[in-house]
């Protein structure tokens, strides 16, 4: 294993995170992510004001007691509105409100949040304000380094310094512009160019403040070397795809201990939280086994076992049937020292 990074006597909870990201990190995936590290801060989905305030909370909010520490990400850009839907998150027991200030879609666009406030960031002030005059937790920004084809530092520096009086200290930082035209939000990710260095200069700048790093980081020893600069690094893809590149990071940056399961001992756990959830809320196996496919990902037979996972003719069978399926595709997994 490699060798474990210093961690500080007083860790940042903000230390290590997985990025909220839509369709994804739902309870379902969280319950996965929580088994293989417990002291990682986990992200919702980006919830919209609008569908939370009109689509029903428990649709929307209903979590696992074990997930926490939680966060929130609500999208939206009326004070009022997120200040409502704040206090309804607060209430459903999340350990942070987090405002989208760097989705790039056009849908979200239109409803004249995510990215595009970072042009208004005045009106970010004031919605937080709002936030955490409505509830006793940490309400946080989540933005890019800039928008379309403006690439000062002076841009983001000014959106941060801003949004930093209205009572906002901890900022994660996707270390790319969102350009609102010509883009998906996937070549959003992909295309406008990284740029670290950014993100350091705000935490040079803003000491007092809580600076995250965001985008593009796929390893431990990216992590390493992120947190020699800042405050937290937050990942997304690497993470869902590959689960198991998790199971360290406890003890390697978090002050914790390594993960005490098996990935069959994982498998086996997703298997009765799936007839659980059947059981109480009616969710088929289905909708929570796709976020588990990475979970072998390099073990022999592992093509095979995905497969059976995803095989939407098993979808009438039992999830132990389909466990039993998959189960049987699988080369033994390999001692552990």
């Amino acid at each position: 294993m490699p060798e474990t990074l210093r961690v500080e006597s007083a860790i940042s909870p903000w230390r290590l995170s997985v990025a909220p990201m839509i369709d994804w990190t739902d309870k379902h995936c969280r319950y996965l992510h929580r088994l293989l590290t417990q002291k990682t801060r986990l992200y919702t989905e980006m919830v919209t004001t609008g569908g939370l305030l009109h689509g029903g909370e428990r649709r929307h909010l209903r979590m696992d007691a074990c997930e926490h520490p939680v966060a929130l990400q609500l999208g939206g850009s009326e004070p009022a509105d997120l200040a409502r839907c704040a206090a309804i998150g607060q209430r459903w027991g999340y350990d942070e409100i987090n405002l989208n200030c760097g989705c790039p879609s056009e849908r979200v666009q239109r409803g004249a949040f995510g990215a595009c406030l970072m042009a208004e960031p005045r009106l970010v002030a004031d919605c937080v304000k709002a936030m955490a005059d409505a509830v006793d937790l940490p309400v946080t920004v989540k933005h890019r380094i800039g928008i379309d084809r403006e690439e000062s530092y002076a841009f983001v520096r000014d959106f941060v310094g801003t949004v930093a009086e209205a009572g906002c200290s901890v900022f994660i930082v996707h270390a790319r512009n969102a350009w609102l035209k010509g883009l998906s939000p996937k070549e959003n990710r992909e295309i406008p160019p990284l740029r670290y260095e950014l993100v350091y200069r705000l935490k040079q700048e803003f000491p007092q403040l809580t600076i995250v790093l965001n985008g593009g980081v796929t390893s431990d020893e990216q992590i390493a070397v992120h947190l020699q600069q800042v405050d937290g690094v937050m990942l997304g893809r690497e993470p869902y795809h590959h689960p198991w590149i998790m199971t360290v990071w406890d003890q390697r940056f978090l002050g914790g201990g390594p993960c005490p399961l098996s990935q069959d001992e994982v498998e086996a756990a997703m298997v009765a939280y799936m007839q659980r959830e059947l059981t109480e809320d009616g969710t088929p196996w289905s909708a929570i086994a796709r976020h588990m496919l990475g979970l072998h990902h390099g073990r022999r037979g592992a093509r095979l076992w995905r497969q059976v996972w995803s095989d939407h003719k098993l979808k009438a069978r039992a999830a132990e049937e389909v466990w039993a399926l998959a189960r049987a595709q699988l080369a033994p997994e390999p001692a552990t020292a």
